[in-house]
């Protein structure tokens, strides 16, 4: 299966999660990805909700991205195949033990959990989204009041994107800078994202 490219996807609007379904029964094996068409409640068109839409892309072992507005009553956004090496939300997960549980699951969703458990990838994020600090980040707050004080009063959401930041370093040089890099945000006061988009101004 080749690598989807965003600009030569197809599109494809589903009234409903059926629709969906369908499609995706018909061309999950094959297909690098697809816009998915979305309307909008005020105007009127049924429509598939994201949430519906997310739940049977699990279903298939796809996974949504990127979204773009149509114009005023249309948006789409990408569903693709998860990479073998993708993680697991914990929200993602909690939705895959109830599609088990109603039998919703296609045998190519299933690979794509069993390929996850096998490769880590199912719990890379687990202490992430458990908020769990690791030593290393806890250490290197402990030595600065202030990044520490300020780390504790983030919010969950941003303490969890900056632990996941962190998680996702692939040499130990990386992983270092980026303890650091967390400490001189948290003394700023700066959440991940604020301080990422600092730096592209």
């Amino acid at each position: 299966m080749a690598k989807a490219d965003l600009a030569t996807l197809g599109e494809v609007y589903a009234a409903n999660r059926q629709e969906w379904r369908q499609w995706l029964t018909q061309n999950h094996a094959a297909a690098a990805g697809v816009w998915l068409v979305y309307y909008k409640k005020a105007s009127g068109r049924p429509s598939i909700s994201w949430a519906e839409a997310v739940e049977e892309a699990l279903c298939f072992g796809w996974i949504d991205s990127k979204a773009n507005t149509i114009d005023e009553h249309r948006y789409k956004q990408v569903f693709t195949p998860r990479k073998p090496r993708s993680v697991w939300s914990k929200i993602n997960k909690q939705y895959i033990e109830r599609l088990i549980a109603d039998g919703l699951m296609h045998p190519a969703g299933l690979r794509a959990i069993e390929v996850a458990k096998q490769n880590g990838s199912w719990t890379a994020i687990d202490s992430a989204e458990n908020l769990e600090v690791p030593t290393d980040l806890a250490e290197a707050l402990a030595a600065n009041q202030a990044a520490r004080r300020n780390f504790d009063t983030f919010s969950p959401s941003n303490r969890k994107q900056l632990l996941q930041w962190l998680l996702s370093a692939k040499r130990p040089e990386t992983r270092a800078r980026r303890v650091a890099e967390a400490v001189q945000m948290a003394a700023a006061n700066q959440t991940l994202v604020q301080a990422q988009a600092q730096r592209r101004l």
